[in-house]
């Protein structure tokens, strides 16, 4: 269920978002008895301002009123992705290629749940890491999570 809501998200807001000029990183739902938060994180090549998310948020509000996929009273939150942002797709991937990442995987690789390494290659088929000397290689697929991790 929650997958279907998560992917429905994305089908739904994501061209609107790039009609704007933005990048839709990552979508969250939060939904509780009480309520719920909606969360987009958005990017742009200039970065995010407050004026780019009200803008977003007016835009997606209107998405989202008509096609109302949430039938649950919840809160829309537009904002950065931040320094730690969550890679989703194929480009996000790319675009921080060499770059210290955080992973969880569907399925362990090489006996570990979870990585922290430097993206090495992009292939059709999946990533390479390179994490304390040793390069590991995992399909698309098992990528359950992945966000940068910070240069500070």
């Amino acid at each position: 269920m929650v997958h279907a809501l998560y992917a429905r998200l994305i089908e739904l807001l994501e061209p609107e978002v790039q009609s704007l000029g933005f990048d839709l990183v990552e979508v969250e739902v939060a939904l509780t008895r009480r309520g719920g938060v909606l969360r987009l994180y958005i990017d742009g090549p200039a970065g995010v301002s407050l004026d780019n998310c009200e803008k977003v948020s007016r835009a997606v509000t209107g998405v989202l009123d008509v096609e109302d996929p949430i039938r649950h009273a919840y809160s829309l939150e537009v904002s950065s992705p931040g320094p730690d942002r969550p890679l989703r797709r194929k480009a996000d991937f790319e675009r921080h290629l060499g770059r210290l990442v955080r992973l969880r995987f569907r399925e362990p690789v090489e006996g570990k749940s979870r990585l922290t390494g430097r993206l090495g290659t992009i292939q059709p088929e999946g990533i390479s890491v390179e994490a304390d000397g040793v390069v590991l290689r995992t399909p698309w697929e098992n990528i359950d999570k992945a966000r940068l991790v910070p240069d500070y």
